[in-house]
């Protein structure tokens, strides 16, 4: 339990345990619901903390777009969902300025596979991810042109079809033993970081722009069908 303290405020209210009332959250009216922390039930609302975010994570699927049934370990688990609600924000260290969230309560969001602390809440899936976990938000249906990505990330179409030698030779993706694609055509650009004062710090990438990136920095993501990756500003090599 003690893991989960940076991540939840509890409360007392009239003498019994109760979540504080979320910060920012889809719903403003307070109901008794059935939270499950390590094996322990606690009735109340979620409330997060600093940067952290609670997402209602998407229903694993149970059948390939072909209508194939999945079983066991082949039902693909998503790392997509909703945000229920969010804390204020994280608040620089040396400034004291708050940073504030780049979600609200109602939009969707990609996060990475290895992200995000999963509990049980009101009896469906939920994780509680940081902001910085999150990859894309977007309003509606996951495509091309719903999604935006946050603080400095970039959205980049991979070139993985084929990449060229020194020499000009050009190499089939799949014939690069443990590559990955690390080229590509900028699609989206997050508004940029923001610093200790307050101000965001614009980025020198356009849409548009090819780009080279750092081998294994870019995060997938799938939109549409098509394979893209999620890369921050600090891992661009080059632009040309």
């Amino acid at each position: 339990m003690a893991k989960f303290l940076p991540l939840l405020s509890l409360a007392l209210s009239q003498g019994t345990h109760a979540f504080t009332t979320p910060y920012t959250s889809l719903s403003s009216r307070t109901r008794p619901l059935s939270v499950k922390l390590e094996g322990r039930e606690i009735d109340g609302v979620l409330t997060p903390t600093n940067n952290f975010v609670l997402v209602k994570v998407a229903e694993i699927e149970e059948e390939t777009a072909g209508g194939i049934l999945l079983t066991g370990s082949a039902k693909i688990k998503k790392t997509e969902g909703t945000v229920i609600s969010t804390g204020p924000g994280k608040t620089h260290q040396e400034s004291g300025i708050l940073f504030p969230m780049p979600v609200t309560p109602g939009n969707g969001v990609v996060y990475g596979k290895y992200d995000g602390t999963e509990i049980v809440y009101d009896g469906d899936r939920h994780t509680l991810i940081r902001d910085d976990d999150i990859l894309v938000k977007f309003d509606g249906k996951l495509t091309l042109d719903n999604v935006d990505v946050v603080s400095d990330n970039v959205l980049v179409k991979v070139n993985d079809d084929q990449e060229a030698t020194s020499g000009g030779l050009l190499i089939a993706a799949t014939s690069k033993k443990g590559s990955k694609p690390s080229t590509g055509e900028v699609v989206k650009v997050g508004p940029g970081r923001m610093a200790s004062n307050g101000e965001i710090m614009t980025v020198d990438i356009s849409v548009g722009d090819e780009v080279k990136f750092r081998d294994f920095a870019g995060n997938e993501v799938q939109i549409e069908g098509e394979e893209y990756a999620v890369v921050r500003m600090t891992d661009i090599l080059a632009k040309f």
